[in-house]
């Protein structure tokens, strides 16, 4: 009888407070780690090795995004719905991919090419884990979207793109001291093609699109063309803009649909506040995704 009148357990911000401890830690140091590579003296945006599919400086401020978005998701943890979420079903994943990050980080400033490489995939695995844990949640308030679909999407696909940059500052030649010849036009060539199909990807992953995985890949396109210049190869010059005008149209497609999908959510609203049809109750349950849908 004693167990029939026990009261289940509640959850409180203390449960599984090692995990969220390590979160946090993580995720300040990585933060910690990428600022210092921006105020350091070693300038390493302006220093490291060249290759003819390195992207302009700016597009690594997308990283400070992603990290504080991250943070946000840190805090929502502290959340009943943000517990579920982030500590019951991504668990220690979070704390390996800012581990990972960080290694990454710390042998790409070093210039230890190979290394980083490494670390990269290792780390582009994790967030693919990640990523679809997160799209095979529902989403239930705009607090999902904004600390777990968001971070994630935006982080799966500049993950994604790093992976090619960096396997050209691995194996790839120096653009300051060799020109590009066939064989580097080639794995430019396939490396821009494959990018902006994984672009497209993203803007069919489901009805609305992944808006954010998209932003981030076209974003590292953009910032290929603006770097490689037509004095470097012509050929990459414009191939990179070819990539880059075709990622955007994946990129509006993805916000037609986002739009076309807000539109529907508030007619559905609509429809059943005043009692017009009977399917909007169960719209509401759909699981569909307004920032990166699945």
């Amino acid at each position: 009888m004693s167990s029939f009148f026990r009261r289940p357990p509640q959850n409180t911000w203390s449960d599984h407070l090692l995990l969220k401890l390590a979160n946090i830690a993580g995720a300040l140091f990585v933060m910690g780690a990428n600022g210092y590579t921006v105020i350091s003296p070693l300038d390493v945006y302006y220093t490291g090795k060249e290759t003819y599919f390195t992207p302009a400086p700016w597009a690594f401020f997308l990283w400070p995004l992603i990290h504080l978005l991250t943070l946000g998701t840190c805090i929502y943890q502290f959340s009943g719905r943000g517990k579920e979420i982030i500590v019951d079903t991504i668990g220690w994943n979070l704390p390996l991919l800012d581990f990972l990050n960080a290694m990454y980080i710390y042998s790409w400033t070093n210039q230890e090419y190979k290394y980083a490489l490494v670390f990269m995939l290792f780390t582009g695995s994790v967030v693919s884990k990640i990523y679809q844990l997160v799209k095979a949640s529902t989403v239930r308030n705009i607090c999902d979207e904004l600390f777990l679909h968001l971070p994630f999407s935006l982080y799966h696909g500049w993950t994604t793109s790093l992976i090619f940059s960096t396997a050209f500052e691995a194996f790839g030649v120096n653009a300051e001291t060799e020109p590009a010849r066939t064989w580097t036009k080639a794995f430019v060539f396939l490396s821009l093609f494959t990018l902006q199909t994984i672009a497209s990807a993203y803007a069919y992953a489901s009805t609305e699109g992944d808006l954010p995985g998209c932003l981030a890949v076209s974003w590292f396109l953009w910032a290929i063309f603006v770097h490689q210049t037509p004095e470097k190869s012509p050929f990459v010059h414009w191939c990179a803009l070819g990539a880059a005008i075709l990622s955007l149209c994946w990129l509006m497609r993805s916000a037609i649909g986002l739009e076309l999908k807000i539109r529907n959510r508030s007619t559905n609203s609509n429809n059943a506040r005043f009692g017009f049809g009977g399917g909007g109750h169960g719209n509401d349950h759909e699981g569909s995704r307004l920032l990166g849908g699945h």
